[in-house]
């Protein structure tokens, strides 16, 4: 696979996401967001563990270390439900615009970490595109951030979380050659992270309120979790953390997108500079390396 096919899959990944925001947004109006997390994620792992066995059957190669490329699918899984929780518990006091924008700090926070983690220095390029999709992501939010609340701080937490998996995604998906296993295991980890956190929270998880979010739960766990996460996996083989998640930030204008369709909300002139900007960014992590 080349470079512009992965950078697609992280492309139609970012679509998908888009639309799953509607879907979790909708959801939370039945059921609580562990619980919907927990759910979500079960889904997500036995719709993907069935690959896992066609991937393995299919692979000549056994793991070097089977034991040791679980643990570090496993840590990747628990900090997957670092994002998701505080993220999930930040919008329960900042608002949709604040949460949209600062969970985007992940764009600037990915190749920092890189950096940080294994000396990973990314093509020059990557650092005036970050800046120009964050500029995007502040665009689509109304380009208007309150106060700062505990909320956003929350927020801001997570975006480094996505940032760690993300950079750890693109190594030991590289290591192992096993994306599907990595993904799955990831879904796991992170399902079980949920379930223990609605026993400890004692969350109420009934079938009607499931029920009532069944066509939510249904996109976010087969598609949204799934699928999508799955793509990025995969699309991470060919690219770099800090170009794949210029493409992953493509969730915000499609959330705004399908935000418009389904929910009529409207995204206005500075929320089409913002997509215009982000498209911008897309543009510039593809085309310039292959220019130079």
């Amino acid at each position: 696979m080349n470079r512009w096919t992965a950078n697609l899959l992280l492309l139609l990944a970012g679509a998908v996401w888009g639309m799953g925001f509607v879907a979790q947004r909708t959801g939370m109006d039945h059921i609580g967001p562990f619980s919907f997390i927990a759910i979500r994620f079960t889904i997500a792992a036995v719709v993907v563990w069935p690959f896992v066995w066609w991937e393995s059957s299919k692979n000549s190669e056994k793991l070097a270390n089977k034991a040791v490329s679980l643990f570090q699918f496993s840590i990747i899984g628990v900090v997957f439900f670092c994002g998701m929780a505080a993220q999930q518990v930040g919008l329960m006091t900042t608002s949709v615009s604040n949460s949209g924008f600062l969970t985007g700090l992940y764009v600037i926070f990915t190749p920092l970490v890189a950096v940080a983690f294994y000396r990973d220095w990314p093509n020059r390029i990557v650092w005036p595109a970050s800046l120009v999709a964050l500029v995007g992501i502040y665009l689509l939010s109304g380009g208007d951030l309150g106060a700062l609340v505990v909320g956003d701080f929350l927020t801001i937490l997570s975006a480094f979380f996505w940032a760690v998996q993300t950079v750890l995604i693109g190594r030991y998906v590289l290591e192992s050659g096993r994306p599907f296993l990595l993904a799955a295991t990831q879904f796991t980890v992170l399902a079980l992270c949920a379930w223990i956190a609605v026993l400890i929270l004692n969350e109420t998880v009934t079938l009607q309120a499931a029920w009532g979010a069944r066509w939510e739960l249904f996109y976010t766990g087969v598609f949204a979790g799934g699928f999508a996460f799955t793509l990025q996996v995969i699309g991470q083989r060919y690219t770099t953390a800090s170009q794949a998640v210029i493409f992953l930030a493509s969730e915000a204008p499609f959330a705004a997108i399908f935000g418009a369709i389904v929910l009529q909300e409207r995204i206005g002139l500075i929320g089409l500079a913002g997509c215009v900007c982000i498209l911008l960014a897309m543009l510039l992590v593809e085309l310039v390396p292959n220019k130079k």
